[in-house]
């Protein structure tokens, strides 16, 4: 009997420890481009572009970091100010973003010996991570920043190389709504399609559901055997003795009309295969899917399919390729080269 008092009193203390991490007061930052110092950890294809976006908005007063340094040389020339690490540049920071690879490396960015979360004092207020991530890291970094008072949002983002460079992303923001609402002007910066998504963790999860309709859209047979996806039907044009270009230019207005239709295919035809999103980070995009619809008792054929030609892909040397680059997989399967 008493071991039972013990233990319950044990769930009990953690519960109530649970919930006070969870239970600190945000406090507004005042958005001033004076005076707020914005950090920026990853300067990629996306990660440069979307911080161009916050200094050309006024806020000049920026910090960043990227493990390539020489990456980071369109901001300083800007007048951004290089950091060591994601340590070094949270003790410098109010509003900390980041945009990198893999869950690895936010682990690393975050948790890491050198990570913005063992930060003590002068520490940020907040932190956004806008990688494509894991749920259940994304409420962990929460937990782990709340318990210093740091607020964290996860922020996925979507529309490419393209939609970040004209700051026309779409943004699938969760997390503390006051801290979201805080931020929310830096966000409208960089994105013209920006979603309060609840909860956090729950951006990671619009994003994998976005995810799935891009693979959809690029390869799957939806419902009936017309409807092909994207890559599908420029080999069953070219098959069929039609002019590519002019088939694309054709269906473009109609109901196959899509983002991948208007962007990918235009890459194609002109066989440009650069990135706007990298095949190996699609392929672990789809690998999270497939863990999170797993938990969820889900079988999503299509999503399999998918990720399994996207795996082919990576592996027949095309992993820093764009994802248009699937026309390879399907050109090698039915002995074919559209362009030539």
């Amino acid at each position: 009997m008493q071991n039972f008092f013990q233990n319950k009193s044990k769930l009990i203390l953690k519960q109530l420890g649970s919930s006070l991490v969870h239970s600190f007061s945000y406090k507004p930052i005042p958005l001033d481009p004076k005076t707020t110092r914005i950090g920026w950890c990853g300067t990629g294809v996306m990660g440069l572009p979307m911080c161009e976006h916050l200094m050309d908005g006024g806020f000049k007063n920026c910090v960043v970091y990227n493990r390539t340094h020489s990456r980071t040389e369109p901001l300083l020339k800007k007048g951004a100010k290089l950091a060591k690490s994601p340590l070094e540049l949270a003790k410098q920071t109010d509003i900390i973003f980041s945009c990198v690879s893999f869950p690895s490396d936010v682990r690393n960015i975050y948790l890491g010996k050198e990570g913005i979360l063992q930060v003590e004092d002068q520490q940020p207020r907040i932190v956004i991570d806008m990688t494509t991530s894991e749920p259940t890291l994304a409420k962990y970094i929460y937990e782990k920043g709340a318990e210093k008072n740091i607020s964290s949002l996860d922020a996925p983002i979507s529309g490419g190389d393209v939609g970040a460079r004209n700051g026309t992303l779409a943004i699938f923001a969760a997390g503390d709504k006051l801290a979201y609402e805080n931020i929310e002007p830096l966000l409208n910066l960089m994105g013209k399609n920006v979603t309060y998504c609840g909860d956090s963790g729950k951006g990671q999860f619009y994003k994998i559901a976005n995810q799935i309709a891009i693979a959809s859209n690029l390869i799957v047979i939806f419902k009936s055997k017309s409807k092909k996806g994207m890559v599908e039907s420029l080999i069953y044009s070219y098959k069929a003795g039609l002019d590519p270009s002019l088939f694309i230019n054709a269906i473009k207005s109609g109901a196959a009309a899509s983002f991948s239709l208007s962007n990918h295919t235009r890459r194609i035809l002109k066989d440009d295969l650069e990135p706007g999103c990298y095949v190996d980070y699609f392929v672990k995009d789809l690998g999270i899917a497939l863990k999170e619809a797993e938990k969820l008792n889900l079988s999503l054929p299509g999503l399999s399919l998918a990720h399994s030609l996207f795996v082919a892909l990576s592996a027949q040397g095309y992993g820093k390729k764009g994802t248009q680059a699937l026309i390879r997989v399907l050109e090698s399967m039915n002995n074919i080269k559209i362009v030539k």
